[in-house]
């Protein structure tokens, strides 16, 4: 029995159930949901750490455990596992992180589950994220690589499908990148301009070598085609996505975009981000607009914004809690879906939309609410969290 955006296994008892989170204990994303879960009373949940699952090829939970994936980013060691890079600044090895992440969350045997894996391996995929919302109907940024179907070896078929597929202005992404790691915005004029906007840093690789690419925390916006040209050549081995770039609307005078928090199928909470950059990642400078002036904005349209991110989020039935971004059209009079991340719940201090089902919980608590409900016999009518797979 499920809703649409967690569907679950039937049969689950009251409990009780233990919790426990994989992650990188040290990161802020751990702390804040193990403070979360005591506050609402469920106790101390216990951490297993990335780096030992992946040392130790596995790890095996017992039936009555909860468990919740968060990301392994942010620590150089499990960073280094995963993409075999010893600068954790670095962009390159996406493709690596891709194939090393899946097969330690395959390694993970037992417990109730809240993240599916066959879902994951979707949403850490820019291009089978993009097909799988496209097929179900979901709005989408047009792309020529939607599905895998193209293989875009560098820049010169990044040009050719400009070309081709007439979109001057695109961004180019890699596909399983995330935090807008590597991430371009091409555009290219009539007279054949170009500018790509960015935060990646490029270092020089040595006499006949590829550039070394970093991140950073400042966007950078190049106009010279062969620097365009080495970025896009040397990510293109990882994997790449193109999308075409569509307008945004503006809140404050700023370009803006939403992150909307869908937990068991219901938009719970949702942040205003923008920026003067093609990018309102608020790592790279975007800030917090005002949510309340949004919702004035799109006025009737404001429930179809939250309605297409629950569309988006049930694409992915068998995870808990997604983040999706999502693109108004100048005026918020339309709304396309760009992502649904799987991490996405990192949103300090903010509670639950007014009215909503996380009404006053921050995203941690609104999850563990979720899955509260879910246990309870009195709430069979909600979705129930799954395990391995199977009824238990």
């Amino acid at each position: 029995m499920g809703v649409a955006g967690w569907t679950g296994a039937t049969g689950a008892g009251p409990g009780p159930y233990r919790w426990v989170v994989v992650g990188n204990g040290e990161n802020r994303r751990v702390g804040l949901f193990v403070a979360a879960a005591e506050a609402a009373g469920v106790g101390v949940p216990r951490v297993v750490e990335w780096r030992d699952v992946l040392r130790d090829g596995g790890h095996e939970f017992a039936d009555d455990e909860i468990v919740r994936l968060d990301s392994p980013g942010e620590n150089a060691e499990v960073d280094r596992l995963l993409r075999d890079v010893e600068d954790p600044t670095r962009v390159e090895g996406s493709a690596t992180w891709y194939t090393r992440f899946l097969a330690a969350v395959a390694s993970l045997r037992g417990g109730v589950r809240l993240d599916g894996p066959a879902d994951l391996a979707v949403l850490f995929d820019k291009r089978l994220c993009h097909a799988r919302l496209a097929a179900a109907g979901v709005p989408v940024p047009p792309s020529p690589t939607s599905g895998d179907t193209v293989t875009v070896r560098g820049w010169d078929d990044v040009r050719a499908v400009m070309r081709e597929h007439g979109m001057p202005r695109v961004f180019v992404k890699p596909a399983h990148g995330s935090s807008a790691s590597g991430v371009l915005a091409v555009e290219s004029s009539a007279g054949g301009r170009l500018r790509a906007t960015t935060s990646v840093e490029m270092a020089d690789g040595g006499p006949h070598a590829p550039p070394r690419l970093h991140n950073s925390l400042r966007v950078r916006r190049y106009s010279d085609e062969r620097e365009i040209a080495g970025i896009v050549d040397a990510l293109a081995a990882d994997g790449l996505h193109i999308e075409r770039w569509l307008p945004k609307a503006s809140a404050q005078g700023r370009s803006a975009d939403l992150r909307v928090l869908v937990v068991a199928g219901r938009a719970t909470h949702a942040v205003v981000r923008t920026s003067r950059f093609p990018m309102t990642n608020l790592h790279l400078g975007g800030a917090r607009g005002d949510l309340t002036s949004v919702v004035d904005a799109a006025g009737d349209r404001w429930r179809q914004a939250l309605n297409t991110c629950e569309r988006a989020a049930a694409c992915f039935p068998d995870t808990l809690c997604v983040g999706v971004d999502l693109l108004p059209a100048i005026g918020w009079r339309r709304f396309t879906v760009g992502e649904v991340n799987a991490f996405g719940d990192l949103l300090p201090r903010l509670t639950g939309l007014p009215g909503g089902p996380a009404e006053g919980l921050d995203t941690y608590a609104a999850q563990l609410a979720a899955v509260r409900s879910a246990m309870l016999p009195t709430h069979s009518h909600h979705p129930q969290a799954r395990k391995d797979h199977a009824s238990f």
